[in-house]
């Protein structure tokens, strides 16, 4: 085991905020090489100005999961600037409850082509570099709500649910490549992600549910630290983590 990330190359959507962010610069301070995509370009490249004055390595990609050439390019960019990507971690998602009855189908739509498809596009992107390198470690992001259903959160909870079905088959797939799978599935953590709920009687209860239990970011740069800094043999392939003080 190494503690030093020297010279890996990690690519990292959704890391404008939140989850992506603290990840960006916790690894950046262990010597990673950080492409940050995300669709508000000006806050990643305030996050990458911000890991260069401190001096580690960084860049911005204006990137809409959504968009499979987009994610592609997010991709391209890295091996073309520096000639490898080692870290894929597809970390783009989206939170939007409410009930079924609600039929906000705008919204199933919504986190549907984040939290899936957005995934899929980020192995996609990766996968061929990686099967040529023979090395490589893709990440993916669940939450607890790929392990339990709950009410208001069935579409969410099915879209995380799917995210840990795609990667345990990826697992399985890629062993020939020597390459590497997690997935990580965090409790409540302090983000923007209860921020995207429109539905008022589903807002009021995660945020109090989030304010009542809810840890830092940097709880899941922790968890993709450590599955990153084992020995090539050992593959990490699933971290469910919580707040101490959370019951679901």
């Amino acid at each position: 085991m190494s503690d030093t990330l020297d010279n890996k190359v990690v690519v990292i959507t959704g890391g404008s905020s939140g989850l992506g962010e603290a990840t960006a610069r916790h690894l950046a301070a262990h010597g990673a090489t950080i492409v940050l995509g995300a669709r508000r370009l000006d806050r990643l490249q305030a996050i990458a100005a911000d890991i260069g004055a401190e001096g580690g390595t960084a860049m911005a990609v204006a990137t809409d999961v959504t968009d499979r050439n987009q994610v592609q390019n997010l991709v391209d960019t890295a091996v073309s600037e520096y000639g490898r990507i080692d870290v894929m971690l597809n970390n783009a998602g989206l939170m939007q409850q409410s009930a079924l009855k609600r039929l906000k189908v705008d919204e199933w739509d919504n986190m549907i082509d984040i939290n899936i498809k957005g995934t899929l596009y980020g192995i996609a992107a990766a996968l061929p570099q990686m099967k040529q390198q023979k090395d490589g470690h893709i990440i993916n992001v669940s939450s607890v709500a790929g392990h339990k259903v709950t009410p208001a959160g069935a579409v969410y909870c099915a879209t995380k649910h799917a995210v840990r079905a795609i990667s345990e088959g990826l697992r399985q797939e890629v062993k020939d490549y020597h390459l590497r799978t997690t997935v990580i599935s965090p409790g409540a953590i302090d983000t923007e992600l209860p921020s995207h709920i429109s539905d008022p009687d589903a807002s009021e209860a995660i945020n109090n549910f989030y304010e009542a239990s809810a840890i830092p970011a940097d709880s899941f740069a922790r968890a993709v630290y450590f599955a990153m800094i084992q020995p090539p043999e050992v593959d990490i392939n699933e971290i469910l983590y919580r707040p101490t003080a959370q019951p679901l």
